[in-house]
């Protein structure tokens, strides 16, 4: 499992360079306004995420789902994740009014940046780029989006 997590953290890193790197420039020189720009380069960096997962790490996983769909759960299983990190921020901020900026990022990017990527390690492992069962007659590996590969 260990080349697992490892290509796991490399596509995510990949993927929150992405986010970032375009944040700010969509933000700072596109003059986007904040949310805006957040969504855009949420949806970039999950799309590097899936690629790099897809591609990588799981390419030799054979799976039973069309590359769409997989693509949208892959998407909510990262929403999902945000939503753990802003609800880390809100507790820790609102809640237990722990409201210094130090606090603001240990508890969002730190704790729930913690959280988050267990909750998307699980996420993507089980519900993404599950394996086939043997009773699926048509399978497809994760690199191989809609053509199907006949087994059995």
């Amino acid at each position: 499992m260990l080349p697992e997590i490892a290509g796991f953290a490399l596509a995510g890193g990949a993927a929150y360079a992405a986010d970032l790197v375009l944040f700010i420039w969509l933000r700072n020189y596109a003059g986007l306004g904040p949310l805006t720009a957040k969504a855009l380069s949420f949806l970039a960096g999950c799309g590097v995420a899936y690629n790099g997962n897809a591609l990588g790490t799981y390419r030799r996983r054979v799976v039973a789902t069309p590359r769409a769909r997989r693509y949208g759960v892959f998407f909510a299983v990262n929403a999902a994740g945000a939503g753990v990190q802003l609800l880390c921020l809100v507790l820790s901020h609102y809640m237990l009014g722990l409201t210094s900026p130090r606090a603001d990022v240990v508890s969002g990017g730190v704790v729930g940046m913690a959280l988050a990527t267990a909750l998307r390690f699980w996420g993507t492992r089980t519900l993404v780029f599950r394996p086939a069962t043997r009773r699926t007659r048509g399978v497809r590996r994760a690199d191989e989006g809609n053509r199907p590969t006949w087994t059995g």
